[in-house]
């Protein structure tokens, strides 16, 4: 009997573009004599529908607008599509689907479900937390600070000064929550530090200031649960200053991603290293992708974030990565299906 696999896309978050584009792709190379693929996407505005239309309609947005193939009203814990389901992929980036709700839910519903569990999405996707889990492991870390929106509103001299002082420009400016580079600027003086924290408060109560560096930026890849393994590393060169949304999505071939990274040895085992104690730091299992900065200057390695449910679009480094090590995109699908019943059986 074929798997049913129930994937879900889209979430009210705002990832939600790009786990549209992953999703698509996904579903696209995932081997339909093995598997029954249910859908399930999620609207902007959180509204869940099981959607039973053309793969190629989800990654422009138009699913949604398929009266005939969508199915608007159902329990996501009652309803016979739903209750044939032996495994989730969440295929969801960002908050609301990245962040551990999600795997709750699927948790409380006794379901085996692709990714890290709740606890490592949760602390994955907040980059403060994860920082300090990362150097209670001896995982070297940048220079950053916390703002939280209610601080700032208080006591925004204060913290000006206090920024200035600890950070100097220039520094980066995130949403301590969200991933894709959504929200991420680049402060050289004080007026695009303001500008900076107005972007990044539309999208999270909780910043994460970050203090620039002249470096590389590399990342790695890591694949299972009790023993996992890292990918060879890939190398960005961004087509903007820094690696923002328009970099990763709309730029075309503009960024180039070099894969294997030109690294020497030594650097090479100690990031893969770093990136696998990562990935135990956070109690994570299934996959996530390690990223990873080196001084330009000094060669010191010091890890960027890690990400739990790392994009699968036809640009993303996840699925290159394991390519070059040796393992195909349809592969690794199944080797991540694989990986979540192994871990609901455990």
């Amino acid at each position: 009997m074929k798997l049913k696999v129930g994937v879900l896309f889209g979430g009210k978050s705002g990832e939600h573009d790009v786990s549209l584009m992953s999703a698509s792709n996904v579903i696209e190379v995932m081997d339909k004599e093995k598997y029954d693929i249910i859908k399930i996407g999620i609207t902007k505005l959180g509204k869940w529908m099981i959607y039973t239309g053309d793969t190629q309609n989800i990654a422009d947005g138009s699913w949604e607008n398929d009266r005939e193939c969508t199915i608007k009203e159902f329990s996501i814990f009652d309803h016979p599509m739903i209750n044939e389901i032996d495994v989730f992929f969440p295929i969801l980036h960002g908050p609301n689907g990245e962040d551990g709700t999600v795997q709750g839910l699927l948790k409380i519903m006794n379901k085996p479900f692709v990714g890290c569990g709740v606890l490592a999405s949760s602390v994955g996707m907040d980059k403060v937390y994860s920082k300090i889990l990362f150097e209670n492991a001896g995982i070297p870390i940048g220079t950053y600070m916390s703002l939280y929106k209610s601080e700032w509103v208080l006591k925004s001299s204060k913290i000006i000064s206090s920024i200035e002082e600890k950070l100097a420009y220039p520094f980066f400016i995130k949403p301590a929550n969200m991933g894709s580079s959504v929200g991420i600027s680049k402060a050289h003086n004080r007026d695009e530090m303001l500008e900076g924290f107005m972007e990044a408060f539309k999208y999270d109560s909780k910043l994460i200031l970050e203090k620039a560096i002249d470096c590389r930026e590399v990342e790695c890849a890591v694949l299972g649960n009790k023993e996992p393994r890292a990918s060879v590393l890939g190398e960005i060169l961004p087509s903007q200053e820094f690696y923002d949304y328009k970099a990763k999505y709309t730029d075309g071939d503009k960024s180039t991603l070099i894969i294997p990274a030109q690294l020497d040895e030594k650097t090479t085992e100690k990031i893969k290293d770093y990136a696998v104690r990562a990935f135990k730091s956070i109690n994570g299992r299934g996959l996530s992708r390690v990223d990873f900065f080196i001084d330009k200057n000094t060669g010191e390695i010091m890890i960027n974030e890690i990400n739990t449910l790392p994009g699968f679009t036809n640009i993303s480094m996840y699925p290159k990565l394991w390519e070059e090590t040796g393992i195909s995109y349809s592969d690794l699908v199944e080797e991540i299906i694989r990986l979540a019943i192994e871990e609901y059986n455990s």
